[in-house]
């Protein structure tokens, strides 16, 4: 009887370090991790060009980017971008800049939601979004929709790719929703780069379902801390489709596309530090450090 009891307890001591150590386990980093995951050559040429892209835009001059026609600049109350046109690949680039000046802090720390309320976008339910992504988007929205338009009307046939690393990822998503409803005809997709969550669960559903999860890319290099800096506890989701550069270096078998907004065994799995050297780098790229992109790829 004895004997029976001391294995009862052994194996009762044994489960509750296994409890103990779960979250552990949780909070350990899973780069360290063999994943079979993998993209296509394709899929990671596309993250890297408009990675480069979401570079460039933080250059005060870019007359070529990547090589191609720059359209227009705009700027308004710290919100920067441009609009370029590749006639080869038939496609109009608006690219938003990240965080760079004080303002943009400020912009940055405004953690409270507000309901979607942006040009063009209706029918949004109980979606809201960070108050300062979705000021930093309506400050310039008149100028966008306006140059986008224009050059959807002058370029037929030419798809939309909206884009943007860290600050300028979440106002890129806000303008995706708004390009949609301005032009619902036109292809659109979005990729972003180290994006802080955005919006609330119904946002994310609503990027979803108008802009579509297979033209969603939303890259995140292996511990970059700011794509959940803004906590699940706030009410904050992320929306789909993740790709999850889960191990350097940055090729294709090293990428993990993702399920859903959160995925719980993609970036969501480690616990934000905050602004780190991974946020700086994406795909090989230094983050505005290259202004060679501006006049060629």
């Amino acid at each position: 009887m004895q004997t029976v009891k001391m294995l009862f307890c052994t194996r009762l001591a044994y489960a509750s370090v296994l409890l103990l150590l779960t979250p552990l386990r949780s909070l350990a980093s899973p780069l360290l991790e063999t994943r079979a995951d993998g993209i296509s050559q394709a899929v990671f040429d596309d993250l890297v060009r408009y990675t480069k892209y979401s570079s460039a835009v933080y250059q005060w001059i870019c007359p070529t980017p990547l090589g191609n026609t720059l359209v227009e600049k705009f700027i308004n109350s710290g919100t920067q971008g441009f609009v370029v046109r590749d006639a080869a690949r038939k496609e109009i680039v608006v690219a938003f800049r990240g965080s760079l000046e004080v303002i943009d802090a400020l912009i940055d720390i405004h953690i409270i939601m507000t309901p979607l309320k942006s040009t063009g976008i209706t029918a949004v339910g109980d979606s809201y979004v960070h108050s300062g992504f979705l000021f930093a988007y309506n400050v310039v929205a008149t100028d966008v929709l306006r140059i986008v338009k224009s050059q959807v009307a002058a370029n037929p046939g030419y798809t939309v790719v909206v884009t943007g690393h860290s600050l300028g990822g979440s106002v890129a998503s806000i303008a995706a929703l708004s390009i949609r409803a301005a032009l619902p005809s036109v292809p659109i997709k979005l990729y972003t780069y180290g994006q802080p969550r955005t919006g609330n669960a119904a946002f994310a559903s609503l990027v979803e379902s108008r802009i579509g999860g297979t033209n969603i890319f939303r890259a995140v290099h292996t511990s970059d801390g700011v794509p959940t800096i803004l906590f699940k506890i706030f009410g904050y989701r992320h929306f789909a489709t993740e790709y999850w550069n889960f191990r350097d270096s940055a090729t294709p078998a090293n990428v993990r596309k993702c399920s859903g907004g959160d995925d719980p065994d993609c970036s969501d799995s480690i616990f934000s530090g905050g602004v780190n050297i991974q946020h700086v780098s994406y795909f090989g790229q230094a983050m505005a450090l290259n202004p060679l992109l501006c006049v060629g790829p």
